[in-house]
C-alpha cells in the first residue's frame, strides 16, 4: 500500500503543478480585460508593452494571483497541521475558530487604530498579522483549555467548542464593524467574508516573512506528526515531547493562518478540503501531506478567486465561493463518517 502511494507521488506533484499552471494562465488571461499569452509575455519582459496591459497585469491580476496562491498554500498547510495534531478529519482553522479569532484580532487593530481595510501605510499592513496572531492564539487557548479532560484532548468537545468560539469571535468582529464609519463598514463586511479584491504588492510583502519563517518549521516537523498518529503514550515513549511539540505546531499554524487572514479575510473550508484530498492521493505520511496539501489549497483558492470575479457581473467575495464548495464536502464527510 505504502509503495503504491510512494510510486504515484511524482505523478501527483506533476498533475497538481500542471493544474496550477493552467489555472494561473486562465486567471491572467481572462476577465473584463482579456489578454493573450503574447501580451502577457511581452509585458513581463518589457518588450513593447501596452500601458493598459501593464497596468492590468502588474497592478491587478498578478498581485491577486500571487496573494491567492500564498493564502491557499498557507490555509492548506495549516489545515493539515490542525488535522494532524487533533487526529480529527473535521478539524479546520476556519471551523475551529482560529481564523475567526485572528479576524477579530485584526478587527480590533483596525477599529482602535482607526485604520482602513485598504490602507496603504506600511505600518498598518505589517501590524495586522501580529494582532491576528494574538487573536488566533486567544481562540486556540480557550478551545484547548475547555477541551482538555483528565489530561487528554477530547476531540468531540474540541470540535463543538471550536464552533462555539468561532461564532463568538465572529460576533465580536461584527460588533466592531458596526461601530465603524459606513464606508469602512462596507469594506470590512467584504473583507470578513473573505476577499482578495484589493490585493497589492504591499500585502504580499507583509505576509511573506511569516510564510518564509514558519513554513520550514512545519515541514521539518513531519515526523513528529506521524508519531502523533500512534497516540500520545506511544509518541512519548519514542522520545517525543508531546505537549511541547503540539504547542509548537499549533503556534506555527496560528501564525500562518493569521497572516493569511490579515490580507484575505476569513476564507473557510480550504483547510478542511485540501488535507482530505491530499491523503487520498499520497497516503498518510506528513512528509508528503504538508507540501501537497499546500499546493492543493493554492489550487482551490485560485479557482475560487477566478470564479468569484467572473461568475456574476458583480464580484463575489472569494470566501463565499469557497464556502459554497466546502459546505457540501463537509456534509459529505459527516454522512460518510470520514473523520
Amino acid at each position: 500500500m505504502f509503495r503504491r502511494a510512494l510510486g504515484r507521488i511524482p505523478v501527483v506533484y506533476l498533475s497538481v503543478l500542471v493544474l496550477l499552471v493552467m489555472t494561473i494562465y486562465i486567471s491572467m488571461t481572462n476577465g473584463s480585460f482579456d489578454l493573450s499569452v503574447g501580451e502577457i509575455v511581452r509585458t513581463l519582459l518589457g518588450f513593447q508593452a501596452d500601458p493598459d496591459s501593464t497596468k492590468v497585469i502588474f497592478d491587478y491580476r498578478m498581485p491577486r494571483v500571487v496573494v491567492a496562491a500564498i493564502v491557499g498554500f498557507g490555509l492548506g498547510l495549516a489545515g493539515a497541521v490542525v488535522q494532524g495534531v487533533t487526529k480529527n478529519g473535521l478539524a479546520d482553522p476556519g471551523i475551529l475558530g482560529i481564523s475567526a479569532g485572528a479576524g477579530a484580532g485584526i478587527m480590533v487593530c483596525i477599529f482602535f487604530f482607526q485604520d482602513s481595510i485598504i490602507s496603504e501605510e506600511w505600518f498598518s499592513v505589517f501590524i495586522r498579522p501580529l494582532f491576528g496572531w494574538v487573536g488566533g492564539m486567544t481562540a486556540a487557548l480557550i478551545i484547548f483549555v475547555l477541551s482538555w479532560r483528565r489530561g487528554v484532548l477530547d476531540v468531540q468537545r474540541f470540535i463543538l467548542i471550536g464552533i462555539a468560539i468561532s461564532a463568538m469571535f465572529g460576533a465580536v468582529s461584527l460588533y466592531l464593524s458596526l461601530k465603524m464609519e459606513p464606508e469602512d463598514f462596507q469594506k470590512a463586511a467584504i473583507w470578513v467574508s473573505g476577499s482578495i479584491y484589493h490585493a497589492n504588492w504591499m500585502y504580499i510583502a507583509s505576509i511573506l516573512p511569516w510564510m518564509i519563517l514558519l513554513t520550514p518549521i512545519i515541514l521539518f516537523k513531519h515526523r513528529v506528526l506521524d508519531l502523533f498518529q500512534l497516540g500520545d503514550t506511544t509518541a512519548s515513549s519514542l522520545g517525543v515531547k508531546v505537549n511541547w511539540e503540539r504547542g509548537a505546531l499549533i503556534l506555527c499554524s496560528i501564525g500562518v493562518v493569521s497572516a493569511c487572514v490579515s490580507i484575505a479575510g476569513n476564507i473557510t473550508f480550504i483547510g478542511l478540503i485540501a488535507p482530505h484530498i491530499t491523503r487520498q492521493l499520497v497516503g498518510f505520511h506528513h512528509r508528503y501531506i504538508f507540501p501537497v496539501s499546500g499546493l492543493i489549497g493554492m489550487l482551490l483558492v485560485l479557482i475560487a478567486d477566478f470564479l468569484a470575479r467572473t461568475i456574476t457581473p458583480t464580484e463575489v467575495p472569494v470566501g463565499i465561493v469557497a464556502a459554497i464548495i466546502g459546505i457540501p464536502y463537509f456534509l459529505f464527510l459527516l454522512v460518510r463518517g470520514k473523520v
